[in-house]
């Protein structure tokens, strides 16, 4: 494999070494695109994760997968595949843990005497609507829980399969318990398929944006990651597309390349863009001190510098342009007993 051409369908190039293994396999170069996805199906003790950031919105997540299929060079999960023994390059695409007593779990701990209901997320770091959740439907069976038991979630994925369960999600929405986010980084179809390459289309992201939007389903978009010199010009015309589609909010973030996701990032760019590869390194590093990551919380998702302060600033116009008087509602636990019934608990 030539070093300026990109592996079709996946973000990672190669496998980068764990940072907690002394030794690391890996193939040859043609083995790279022969390497297919396995499936290995894990039993885990909890499902809700406590969110301890003290500068992410959310409170609670949960993630039916380990590893993600839809292969974005940048993932911030990627280093989390390495406490499982893997590696945060081909391994995060290709070797996916699936949480099969999910709902069980979840079911479990919304009978638990004293849980205290608040929004979950899912999923906080790997996408819960991959392709391997048209094999498993795990997402499906978690929703039909909150369904059932009437706990608000947040949905946040890159992939309109979400549509699927539209018949759990619009009697979920009637009672103020369910948002979708969908995350729409760019709306050039050519950057998205280097970018992204097993996600949805963005034509498909931005039709389920507008059948959720139609059936009085909360949507909010995620303009993220705006990576400068690639899709940083993009902005006004995406909020303006996403306001039309009936989006409610928007958010975005920049991005930064902690860890693992470093090497790999770089490679799938030198890969994907040989041209452009090291000034966008470069613009990257104006952003984040002179490194490509920032860990320091706060700082984190405000970056530095010039093109920093000029994405903030494209993004404030956007808002007041396209989303002056929208409003994105706050999901009740009102309807929250600890039962499938709609009675209060006695004990």
């Amino acid at each position: 494999m030539q070093n300026n051409n990109i592996i079709k369908g996946q973000g990672a190039q190669r496998n980068v070494i764990n940072r907690f293994d002394r030794f690391t396999f890996e193939p040859e170069d043609d083995e790279f695109e022969t390497i297919k996805t396995t499936f290995t199906e894990i039993f885990p003790k909890t499902i809700v994760n406590k969110v301890k950031s003290e500068d992410l919105p959310m409170e609670y997540s949960m993630n039916p997968y380990q590893g993600c299929e839809h292969g974005c060079s940048y993932c911030f999960a990627r280093p989390t595949h390495e406490y499982w023994g893997y590696s945060a390059g081909i391994d995060f695409e290709r070797k996916i843990m699936v949480k099969k007593n999910a709902p069980e779990l979840l079911e479990k701990l919304f009978r638990k005497k004293g849980h205290s209901p608040a929004p979950i997320l899912l999923s906080g770091n790997t996408d819960c609507y991959q392709s391997a959740e048209r094999q498993f439907e795990i997402t499906r069976k978690l929703l039909q829980v909150c369904l059932d038991y009437r706990h608000p979630v947040n949905v946040l994925t890159k992939n309109a399969l979400v549509l699927r369960d539209l018949d759990i999600l619009k009697p979920m929405a009637e009672q103020n318990l369910v948002s979708v986010s969908l995350s729409i980084p760019t709306i050039n179809e050519e950057l998205r398929r280097k970018m992204e390459p097993r996600t949805s289309s963005s034509k498909n992201k931005l039709k389920a944006v507008e059948i959720l939007s139609e059936n009085g389903i909360p949507t909010h978009v995620m303009v993220a990651p705006i990576i400068p010199g690639l899709n940083s010009d993009e902005p006004l015309n995406i909020l303006k597309v996403i306001s039309d589609a009936g989006a409610n909010s928007f958010g975005y973030t920049l991005v930064r390349l902690n860890d693992t996701v470093e090497p790999v990032f770089i490679k799938w760019i030198e890969a994907a863009f040989p041209d452009k590869a090291q000034r966008v390194l470069n613009l990257i590093r104006s952003m984040r001190g002179g490194k490509l990551g920032d860990k320091r919380l706060f700082d984190r998702h405000i970056g530095e510098g010039n093109i920093a302060e000029m994405i903030h600033n494209t993004f404030k116009i956007g808002k007041k342009k396209y989303f002056e008087g929208k409003e994105f509602p706050k999901l009740s636990t009102e309807g929250f007993t600890g039962a499938k019934e709609q009675q209060l608990r006695l004990f």
